[in-house]
């Protein structure tokens, strides 16, 4: 059984698998403990069977957040982990009076942009030559998350 709870420090060591097997420039721990220790994030892991499966996170200011990094580990990709972490993330934060969830996406990373547009995130954007190794381009896209 999968549950989903906020990521803590503790969390880091079984997250930076996780990051290091998505991403062709991962964060570092220390990256990750800066966000964890700050007032203005959430960042959320799935557990199933006391393996962290995968995480998700935003940074909120005011009325708005965007989302930061979400990640699956491969073998449990395609299984609706990722889409669980972001409608938890969205439930949350809107408790806090968030209407507007930001994200950007590597252009080629089709199986995002798809979760994403099912989810109803909109496109809203291009950012040329945004991410590196390789330099790619970023599709921005946007949710309004209530009212």
């Amino acid at each position: 059984m999968q549950i989903v709870r906020e990521m803590t420090v503790a969390d880091l060591e079984q997250v930076m698998v996780i990051e290091k097997e998505n991403f062709s420039v991962p964060w570092t721990d220390k990256g990750f403990l800066a966000f964890l220790v700050r007032y203005d994030t959430l960042f959320l892991v799935a557990e199933e069977n006391g393996q962290i499966i995968g995480f998700a996170g935003v940074v909120m200011v005011l009325d708005e957040a965007e989302l930061t990094n979400v990640a699956v580990m491969k073998s449990h990709q395609k299984q609706g982990i990722g889409r669980l972490l972001i409608e938890s993330l969205m439930r949350l934060i809107s408790e806090f009076g968030v209407e507007i969830l930001h994200l950007e996406v590597r252009i080629s990373n089709e199986s995002a942009i798809s979760l994403y547009r099912r989810i109803g995130f909109e496109e809203v954007g291009l950012r040329h030559d945004y991410y590196e190794t390789p330099k790619e381009d970023a599709i921005l896209m946007r949710r309004k998350i209530s009212g």
